[in-house]
């Protein structure tokens, strides 16, 4: 009986590994799981999504949990700042999704503020996603959205907890700036400049 395809594909492997020295061996496995991840970041979309889509709430909803197990003391929603769908859709605001396969892995919202910065609000990546540059490419759509509707700043605010999130914030561009809300959950609050 002819070997399965996996079980060609088993010995082109070893075909290809079975030469190389443990060390050549462990650099070429690295290698190939590092452009098996920069391939699954060139293929997640991020795009404008209607808040009340299933896939956006659901996004949402992963977005409460994380941060529940994150803050000290958790996360009820019921003392947070309300987000309102219609400050997530044109001309107000917008909610974007990001998909891989077309599976929700990610999302982020900027609300436009008339006469004030506009507010960069719930970004959120999956952890099978993170680590992919996904969250930085989302933040760069929500600040492109809100710089070619004119608004020349954004703002946010988050919690002491979410460091990965304050060191993207920071690399990103923003300054830390006095706070601007009353959000029960923020320590920190950040605006950046755009530029049109």
């Amino acid at each position: 009986m002819p070997p399965s395809p996996a079980e060609r594909s088993d010995e082109l492997a070893w075909s290809i590994l079975e030469p190389l020295t443990g060390r050549r061996r462990e650099r070429l496995v690295a290698a190939m799981a590092e452009v098996e991840r920069l391939l699954m970041a060139s293929m997640v979309l991020i795009a404008p999504c209607p808040p009340g889509d299933p896939r956006a709430r659901a996004c949402v909803r992963a977005y409460a949990r994380d941060v529940a197990r994150r803050f000290d003391g958790g996360f009820d929603p019921a003392l947070s700042r309300p987000v309102r769908d219609e400050e997530l859709v044109p001309p107000a605001g917008v909610f974007l999704l990001a998909t891989l396969n077309a599976a929700p892995v990610g999302c982020g919202a900027v609300k436009l503020h008339p006469g004030a910065p506009a507010e960069i609000k719930r970004v959120w990546v999956s952890d099978t996603v993170r680590g992919l540059g996904i969250g930085r490419r989302m933040l760069a759509e929500l600040e492109r959205h809100a710089a070619e509707r004119g608004w020349s700043a954004v703002r946010l605010d988050t919690n002491r907890n979410l460091t990965e999130a304050i060191a993207l914030y920071r690399s990103a561009g923003y300054r830390e700036i006095e706070p601007y809300n009353s959000e029960h959950y923020a320590q920190h609050w950040f605006e950046k400049r755009l530029t049109p």
